[in-house]
Order: structure tokens, then sequence, then C-alpha cells
């Protein structure tokens, strides 16, 4: 009973360090280098990930920043024109300085001066 627990112990111990050796050389054949710009952009940048500059996170948008020739289409509008000369130094570009935006609601805050634009036909509660 002995040596069938020893051979299945062997056998399983074997099977494990021959597929960590294969995992190991497959993971080097296939892995990928990252830009180390990306890396330096992301810590520039304010990293609250809100989507402002139409990017899904700041990551993103530091790629996208790394593919750049130019910034004037790229803004950062958390970080705002300080941010941006700092990812224009990081990068060797010129910063664009571009004014605040600044939200404004046109229907006066209320439903009451809102056009109509549908009915709704349905339940008022759930």
């Amino acid at each position: 009973m002995s040596s069938i627990v020893l051979s299945t112990i062997l056998s399983l111990t074997a099977i494990g360090i021959l597929s960590a050796v294969i995992l190991y050389f497959v993971a080097q054949k296939f892995k990928t280098e990252e830009d180390p710009l990306v890396e330096k952009l992301t810590a520039v940048l304010p990293g609250v990930n809100c989507g402002g500059c139409g990017y899904a996170g700041c990551r993103n948008f530091s790629e996208a920043l790394v593919k750049t020739k130019d910034l004037e289409k790229l803004f950062c509008p958390v970080g705002g024109n300080a941010c941006m000369q700092n990812v224009a130094n990081v990068l060797g570009l010129k910063a664009i300085e571009k004014t605040p935006l600044v939200a404004v609601v046109r229907c006066q805050g209320s439903l009451e001066y809102r056009p109509i634009t549908n009915l709704y036909d349905s339940e008022k509660s759930c």
C-alpha cells in the first residue's frame, strides 16, 4: 500500500514540476513589454479614473498620450492646466492652456421648465 502512495506522490510531483516548467517557457515566449512612459504619465495624472477626458481611466488616457504627437485634442479636465503642463514636461511636448469648463443647467433646475419630449405611460412607482 505504501508503494502505491509513494508512486502517486512522485508522479504528481513530476507532473507539477513539468507543468511549471512548461508554463514558465510559454509565459516567457508570450510576454509583452510595456512602455515605461505610460507608468510615468499615469503617476503624473490625478488618478481619479473619472473618464472626464473621454477615456476609461487615467491609464488609458496615458496610453493615448504616449501615442500622440500633439496635445491639442487631449486634455485632463480634473488635473487642469497644471497637470497637462506636467504631462507635457514628461513627453517633451508643448502644453496648451485651456480655460476650465463649467457645467451650466439650462432648464433652471426644475421639471416645470423642461420641455416635454415624451409621455411616460406606466406605473409611477415600483
